[in-house]
């Protein structure tokens, strides 16, 4: 695989396949993991792992079909990821940490807390998958190109054959311009359409209207244990966001426990590479307070 401007990570095996990750700051010290979203991979915690590792453990690992992790033959459903998320953390010996997350890695962390509150110091988030009563609960802007994407032979012609995760919804999301370099990281998990699957499956499990049922009803009770939950929250809020409008962001905050909310002054959906610094250092700072 090439990864130009990036770097070789290193590897483990989990479950029939591997799984690859970024690491930074001091093993022993309190561990913080670092969950990304579709269709990126760890390269987009790269200029926040730095400015959190004088205070944490950092651990991203790239998703299962993501960055340079491997792509076994499974349908790369939520509950395919979750295996191989928990298989990575075992193998990994993560007992406790801070989880950071954006996109899917949000459902994964939600998820993950709701199973195994035992092991969350605290939980750093953004731009955030929920239940979706209904489509008006989308992104007007994007209600029908998602639902382009979930319609049989549509979303494959649009994400497998012309890789629109890649080449459209990424660079259109994100509010600076990408370089040539990035956009070549980005692309290279992706070279085939076969190997960009993993990139559409995502769209098809949103919890939207109900559906996938599976799904939905797991997020539903994945939220339900958020609510309830009082472990410290750090919740970051693009302007004017995707996912999590300011002013959604608001009501949603209101039924949060010891949440902070940090706004930042601008963003869509992929807001760790506009504001990394931002990120970066309030997530420092928020640690060493829960940890003080």
């Amino acid at each position: 695989m090439s990864v130009l401007s990036d770097v070789m990570l290193s590897q483990v095996e989990v479950l029939d396949s591997t799984m690859a990750y970024r690491e930074a700051g001091t093993p022993g010290a309190p561990v913080a993991l670092f969950l990304h979203g579709n269709p990126t991979s760890s390269y987009i915690w790269r200029n926040i792992l730095p400015l959190v590792a004088p205070v944490a453990h950092c651990i991203a690992p790239d998703l299962i079909g993501f960055g340079q992790s491997g792509k076994p033959a499974i349908e790369y459903r939520f509950a395919d990821h979750v295996r191989y998320l928990d298989a990575f953390l075992e193998r990994m010996k993560i007992t406790s940490a801070y989880l950071v997350a954006q996109d899917w890695g949000t459902a994964f962390a939600f998820h993950l807390a709701a199973r195994r509150p035992e092991l969350v110091r605290g939980l750093a988030f953004m731009e955030f998958i929920r239940p979706m009563p209904t489509w008006n609960d989308f992104h007007p802007d994007q209600i029908e190109t998602f639902q382009r994407f979930r319609t049989p032979g549509i979303g494959e012609e649009m994400i497998l054959e012309n890789n629109v995760f890649i080449e459209g919804v990424l660079p259109a999301a994100t509010v600076r311009k990408f370089t040539e370099e990035e956009m070549e990281v980005y692309r290279a998990p992706f070279p085939t359409p076969e190997s960009r699957r993993p990139t559409w499956r995502f769209p098809n499990e949103l919890p939207i209207a109900g559906a996938p049922s599976d799904v939905y009803a797991t997020l539903e009770e994945a939220h339900r244990a958020l609510t309830a939950s009082t472990y410290p929250k750090l919740l970051f809020v693009g302007n004017p966001g995707a996912l999590v409008s300011p002013s959604f962001a608001d009501s949603f905050t209101k039924n949060l426990k010891n949440c902070e909310v940090v706004q930042l002054r601008s963003g869509l959906h992929y807001l760790q590479e506009d504001h990394p610094d931002v990120i970066g250092a309030n997530i420092k700072e928020w640690i060493k307070a829960v940890a003080s």
